[in-house]
Formats: C-alpha cells, structure tokens, sequence
C-alpha cells in the first residue's frame, strides 16, 4: 500500500487557510489578535500558546505555525496562535513586542471562556518566537513595572523550538528589538534573554535540529547545559535533520516529539488527546 507523500510546510500553510478559527483581538492595533483553534468535545481544554518566529520582522506572520496550531486542537489542546507586533513599520521592538505577548497571554483571562483550562498552559514558541515563549514563562519573577510582570496567566510549561536562547548570538537585530547593545541597556537584557533567566521555575523542552543553518542547535545545547547546572528541569531533543522548520512542520518527528513531550509530563491534561507519537529521545 503506498502512503500518501508528505505535504511540504508551505502546502501545509495554504491549506491551513481552509480553517476557519476565532479571531479575536486583544488590543486596538492591526497586529493584536490571535487565532483560538478549539477541540471538538465539551472541554474544558488545557490552552497550549503558540508564538511564531521571524526574527521579529514584520514580514512573518502567525500563518507559519497555523498547522502546529491545528495539530494541538487535534491532540486536545486549545491552540492560542498570537500576533504581536514586530520590527519595522508594525512598531514592535522594546517594550511593545513584549508587552503584546503577555497581553496576548492575559487576555486569556478576560475571555472568560468555559472551555479553557488555564491551570494548564503551555508556551509553544518557534525561533524567535521560542526567545518570547521562555521569556514568558519567567514572567512570574518580573518587579512591577518591568513588562510582563504580574501575569494574569501563568505559563507552567515551555516548548521552545529550534529556539535563540541566547539574545548575544542574534547580532545586531536583537540591539534594534531592545533599543541598544548589551552595554547600553543592561536591564532589557537581563529580562529579555533566556540565557540571563535561567532556570526557569517550569518545566522546559528544547527541540533543535543538529543541521539547523539558522539558528545554532548550540544555543539549545548552551541553554540546557546551564538551566540543569541551575537545577533547572530541561529536556533537549536533537533531531539529526529537518532544518530550522522541522520543529513546525506536524509531519516531523521533531514536531512529534513536542506533542510527545507534553503528553508524557502532562498526561492529565492530554488524556483524549489522539494517539501517541513516539517517545522523543531526550537528552
């Protein structure tokens, strides 16, 4: 019996449009919204908030992680897919991409929907989006007036995906999204880079492609390394192949070993939640 191919993630993108999910915004501004991708069923539903890359350029959009986001709702999961505003005419950088992710984050709250459970969230962050997810779930330990501090939503758990970890290996854009060099502004720094917030209070998974051209699979590698020396609890996966899109496309074992991952350390909120992908190989 042949199998049908593989769609590639461009294909999987255009045919995503096919879905119709709520949009809803969370702000006044055209990039404040995001997409809720709900289960079938009653719920109510633990929430998994998926934050796209782009290297906080405008030019990419939650489009890109719209069929991760349909694969969550189909293991069980409300899939939160979030906009924010990015580098360039959109007017992101310091503090307003920040700021739009734990806005995204807390609107959750105000939504007051019967179907989420948000004791149960998750943040599923690609590339850039991955810096944002594990700086969200540092949120909790931010002094008020900082951005993002006193969340309405706690994050209780991280997947970062072929994430930037380190903020100092992503040249000069991450002195334009925090406004100056590590020397000029030393206190966005510290909020802002991952590797300045580790360990991080919640459970994280890293899944990094070893043949990743665009980001390092060595920050990964770095981040872990220094979160377990913390006494963080830190799982990595390295994929041999797939590239830096791997861990978006669901066809993926990178991808699966995500779903995997939370099925394993959150097998309460997973329940139901179609079937199992094959064990992730941890490191």
């Amino acid at each position: 019996m042949l199998l049908p191919p593989k769609l590639s993630l461009p294909l999987q993108v255009a045919r995503s449009l096919l879905a119709r999910p709520r949009m809803l915004s969370y702000g006044a501004h055209p990039s404040q919204t995001a997409d809720l991708h709900l289960p079938s069923g009653p719920g109510p539903f633990p929430v998994a908030v998926v934050i796209h890359g782009g290297y906080w350029q405008a030019q990419w959009s939650k489009l890109v992680t719209r069929p991760v986001s349909l694969d969550l709702a189909g293991r069980g999961w409300a899939a939160w897919n979030i906009e924010y505003r990015r580098l360039g005419p959109d007017g992101g950088g310091w503090p307003a991409t920040f700021d739009d992710v734990a806005r995204a984050i807390d609107h959750l709250a105000e939504l007051n929907h019967p179907n989420l459970d948000l004791g149960t969230v998750v943040a599923v962050g690609h590339s850039a989006g991955g810096q944002l997810a594990l700086w969200a779930g540092a949120r909790k330990r931010f002094a008020a007036g900082e951005p993002g501090a006193g969340p309405l939503v706690e994050v209780r758990r991280v997947i970062a995906l072929a994430a930037v970890t380190h903020l100092r290996h992503a040249g000069r854009t991450a002195s334009v999204l925090l406004g100056g060099t590590p020397q000029e502004m030393p206190d966005r720094w510290a909020l802002a880079d991952p590797m300045a917030q580790v360990p991080l209070d919640v459970p994280v998974l890293l899944v990094h492609p070893q043949d990743d051209s665009t980001v390092s699979e060595q920050q990964s590698s770095a981040y872990a390394e220094a979160a377990r020396a913390a006494g963080g609890e830190v799982a990595l996966v390295r994929p041999e192949s797939g590239g830096h899109r791997a861990p978006i496309d669901p066809s993926t074992q990178a991808w699966k070993s995500a779903a995997s991952w939370l099925r394993e350390t959150w097998p309460e909120a997973s329940s139901g939640a179609g079937p199992a992908a094959a064990p992730p190989s941890a490191e």
